[in-house]
C-alpha cells in the first residue's frame, strides 16, 4: 500500500522573507496491478508460470501473462495480439470467463466458460491460439459456468462446474475420454450455500463458486468461493471427501477472507505449487474499499499440516507487470 507524506507549507505572508519553497520530491512511479479476475496459475515443465484469468476484455477473449519467478510478469504475451483464445477460433461470444489450463501429453487443454456454458480448447503452446475443430459447449442441462477439471488416479476426469439453478450449485460430472462432455448419468451435487459465512447477505440467490479439487493421500480437498463478488465477504472455504463425488465435508469457516488478509471480496481462484512445491492460492481482489472493479489479482500461501489447509502468514501480496 503507497504511503503518501504530506510535508508542511513553507509558505510566508510576509513578502521578504527568504523560505524558499520545498522542492517537490518526485515518486517513483507505481507498477501497474495486474486485474485478472477469477485467475488460475498454469506452471509449466520448463518452470515458467502462466496467468490466466477473466480480463477486461471478457468479451473478446483471454489474455495471457508470463513469469520466470511469480513477482515479474510479461505481458499480455498470448500469440493473437496478446489473446490465447478468442471467439474467432472458438466457441463463445460473450462472457469469456474463469479459464483453467492443463497439459496432457504435448497437448495444452484450455477449460473455460463462454456465454455461460462450458467449453474445451487446445493448442500446442500456452500462449494459444487455443482452438477447437467445431465450435461447440460441452452440453449441459441449463446454464453452467467454472469448470476445474480433476485427473484422477484412477485415470478418470472429472468436471466440477456450477450450474445456476436456485442458486449457484457446485456439480460434478465424469468426463468422457476425449474430454469434450460429461457423462450426465453421473453428474451429481457437491455444494450449496449452507453456512452463515457463504451468505453474508442472506440472498435468495446464494452462491457458492470457482472450485478447485486436489487429490492428496486419501483426501479430496474443493476450494470454492462463497457469497456474491461484489460483496465484501466474498471468501474461500475448504470441503473434504473420500470420493470425488462426495458426500463433501465443510469447514465451518472460511479459509481465505477478508479478515486475515487485509482486502476485500478475497476470492475465486486456483491452487498451485510453485518450483520449491509449495502450495499457493491465486485469486482476485476488490479494487478497493470503495470500488469493486477493476478486480486485482494476488497470490497467498497455503500450509498443509496434517489433512489441514491454512493461509501462511505474511504471503498475501498482489502481482504486478514488469516495468
Amino acid at each position: 500500500m503507497a504511503v503518501i507524506s504530506v510535508l508542511p507549507s513553507c509558505s510566508s505572508s510576509d513578502t521578504g522573507s527568504d523560505i524558499a519553497p520545498v522542492p517537490a520530491i518526485p515518486s517513483a512511479p507505481e507498477q501497474e496491478v495486474l486485474t485478472e479476475a477469477d485467475p488460475t496459475i498454469f506452471l509449466d515443465s520448463d518452470g515458467t508460470y502462466y496467468l490466466y484469468g477473466t480480463g477486461s476484455d471478457s468479451g473478446q477473449g483471454f489474455l495471457v501473462y508470463r513469469s520466470a519467478d511469480l513477482k515479474n510478469w510479461q505481458g499480455p504475451v498470448g500469440k493473437v495480439n496478446g489473446f490465447c483464445l478468442t471467439g474467432a477460433t472458438s466457441f463463445g461470444t460473450t462472457g469469456f470467463w474463469a479459464p483453467q489450463v492443463v497439459k496432457r501429453g504435448d497437448t495444452y487443454y484450455m477449460f473455460y466458460t463462454a456465454n455461460e456454458q462450458i467449453a474445451v480448447a487446445t493448442s500446442t503452446s500456452p500462449m494459444g491460439p487455443f482452438a477447437q475443430d467445431e465450435k461447440q459447449a460441452i452440453a449441459t442441462p441449463g446454464k453452467a459456468i467454472d469448470p476445474f477439471v480433476l485427473f484422477d488416479d484412477d485415470g478418470k476426469a472429472y468436471l466440477y462446474h456450477v450450474r445456476l439453478q436456485d442458486g449457484n450449485r457446485i456439480f460434478v460430472a465424469e468426463m468422457t475420454d476425449d474430454l469434450k462432455a460429461i457423462k450426465e448419468e453421473t453428474a451429481r451435487e457437491c455444494v450449496h450455500a449452507t453456512e452463515q459465512w457463504e451468505n453474508t447477505a442472506q440472498a435468495s440467490w446464494s452462491v457458492t463458486e470457482g472450485p478447485t479439487v486436489l487429490h492428496i493421500a486419501d483426501t479430496y480437498y474443493m476450494f470454492y468461493s462463497a457469497n456474491d463478488f461484489r460483496n465484501i465477504d466474498y471468501a474461500v472455504g475448504v470441503a473434504t471427501a473420500t470420493s470425488p463425488f462426495g458426500p463433501w465435508t465443510k469447514s465451518q469457516q472460511s479459509l481465505i477472507n477478508r479478515a486475515n488478509t487485509g482486502y476485500y471480496g478475497t476470492g475465486h481462484g486456483d491452487v498451485f505449487k510453485n518450483t520449491q512445491g509449495n502450495w499457493n492460492y491465486v485469486l482476485h481482489t476488490h479494487y478497493s474499499f470503495t470500488e469493486v472493479s477493476p478486480r486485482k489479482t494476488a497470490v497467498v500461501g497455503l500450509s498443509l499440516q496434517g489433512a489441514t489447509f491454512s493461509v501462511a502468514d505474511g504471503t498475501f501480496h498482489y502481482l504486478y507487470k514488469e516495468k
